[in-house]
């Protein structure tokens, strides 16, 4: 459950240092509690979304990936942020991914920023 949490505030805050960077990704509300709010379900959406898609969009894709050497997994991890985008749109959450370049700069960096939380928040190992 600990691990859980922690992997959920690393994806919000992965997730809020690309829609600072980016201008095409918009999270919108009416206080910072809201946006703080829907940022958290953001990254559980993404969190699922990451868990049951992505293993088998990879599996799918492994052909491509080894042809490019893992290169392949900057589109993965773009379509897992358009899938996510879609999602939170279907349930009314105000997070949108504006194009797919957009969603492949803002897959490497919530990738970076991911990666550099779960090096510094415990998880419980």
């Amino acid at each position: 459950m600990k691990n859980f949490v922690v992997k959920t505030i690393a994806n919000a805050g992965a997730l809020a240092v690309a829609v600072w960077l980016l201008d095409k990704i918009t999270l919108t509300g009416d206080s910072t509690g809201k946006k703080a709010g829907t940022l958290i379900l953001v990254a559980l959406i993404f969190g699922v979304v990451n868990f049951l898609v992505k293993p088998i969009v990879k599996l799918f894709s492994l052909p491509l990936l080894i042809l490019t050497l893992g290169l392949f997994t900057l589109v993965v991890n773009a379509l897992m942020l358009l899938l996510t985008s879609w999602l939170a749109d279907k349930v009314d959450l105000s997070f949108h991914v504006e194009g797919f370049w957009t969603a492949v700069l803002g897959g490497l960096i919530i990738s970076i920023v991911s990666w550099a939380l779960h090096v510094i928040l415990p998880d419980g190992d």
